[in-house]
């Protein structure tokens, strides 16, 4: 049996642009049964489709396999492009750059590249041995986490692209201002005395040969990195999400995520910051309290406060940095996701 397998293990390297075709077409199709396939074991179920039941079913079976498929072939995509952006590479790119401009393509960086918060001690003290500045360093360990490719894919596959985008930005946003606030109060005294002491280190960018085919192979670790991690999470999230969406009463959500009541958007933020969850499985969550008439600015705000402030990357990074420097980067981060979830609920 492995005899015969093995050709087709071996396909995906030998005719890589092929494989690439052919893959793309049996996503497109496969993305294309989805809803009739979800609406058809609903009925094949002794329920009601209108009943709360039913749409939670509903919204269950038609949002995991969608959210499965959009994820499996974004993060392979997004894991052929991380072959060009190792984190020596980055490091190397970010190093010797000044304030402002560097705080840009350090957020810009991090949609790019696959760091999660739970990468944010080795990847702080690479980028303080390469020289980057430290509101930089964290330009890029904010963005990284909160605007990346999961967190897009998701959104892009619940609420369409002027979302994804809309959320691209404003994590962009403050990514860049929380970084170079915190860079212009040069706290690097801050910093653990054994990180600040630390040589620093010289990253050079070298070269890149890497076949098509080897960038095959990236976009398949990347999948079974990525998504063999999070699916349990899009799994937890969808089902509360679908719990939201089937037995919640509306007016009960909007009474305290409404954008009529100003306390909305803080309480979001403190109730953000203690869950230890990701983009995969807070976005469900996010879809079906939207759903129920909970408003956008109250709802980014409380999904960028658990992705960006969770509490168990405050305890990860007390190993590297003093309280201090800790209590000023959760408050100005978010400040600037406060007022994110204002502006929105005003303007929208």
């Amino acid at each position: 049996m492995s005899a015969v397998l093995a050709p087709l293990r071996r396909w995906p390297s030998r005719q890589p642009l092929l494989f690439l075709i052919l893959a793309a077409a049996a996503w497109f199709g496969l993305y294309q049964t989805l809803m009739p396939a979800a609406d058809a074991l609903v009925a094949a179920l002794p329920v009601e489709r209108d009943s709360r039941l039913g749409g939670a079913l509903q919204f269950f079976f038609y949002d995991t396999p969608k959210v499965l498929l959009l994820l499996t072939g974004i993060v392979f995509v997004m894991g052929m492009i991380n072959s060009y952006f190792t984190p020596e590479r980055t490091r190397a790119l970010l190093a010797g750059r000044s304030e402002g401009a560097a705080n840009v393509m350090a957020a810009s960086l991090g949609i790019v590249t696959p760091f999660c918060s739970c990468s944010a001690v080795p990847l702080f003290i690479g980028f303080v041995q390469a020289g980057v500045p430290l509101g930089v360093t964290f330009s890029f360990l904010i963005s990284a986490p909160m605007v990346n490719e999961v967190a897009l894919t998701l959104l892009f596959a619940m609420f369409g692209w002027n979302v994804a985008l809309l959320y691209l930005g404003l994590g962009l946003s403050v990514a860049i201002v929380a970084g170079w606030v915190i860079g212009r109060l040069k706290m690097e005294a801050y910093l653990e005395d054994w990180v600040r002491d630390m040589p620093h280190a010289t990253a050079a960018v070298g070269e890149d040969r890497l076949s098509l085919g080897e960038r095959l192979d990236s976009g398949f670790a990347a999948v079974r990195e990525i998504v063999g991690k999070v699916w349990p999470y899009i799994l937890v999230g969808i089902a509360i999400g679908a719990g939201i969406h089937g037995y919640v009463p509306a007016d009960f959500m909007a009474s305290f995520m409404g954008r009529d009541v100003w306390w909305a958007v803080p309480l979001a933020v403190v109730i953000g910051v203690p869950m230890y969850t990701n983009a995969a499985g807070v976005i469900p969550i996010v879809q079906a309290l939207l759903a129920k008439g909970a408003a956008l600015g109250t709802v980014l705000a409380f999904m960028m406060s658990v992705i960006a402030l969770s509490f168990p990357e405050m305890v990860i990074l007390r190993k590297v940095l003093k309280l201090r420097l800790i209590a000023t980067f959760v408050g100005v981060v978010a400040t600037g996701i406060l007022i994110v979830g204002y502006v929105f609920n005003a303007v929208l």
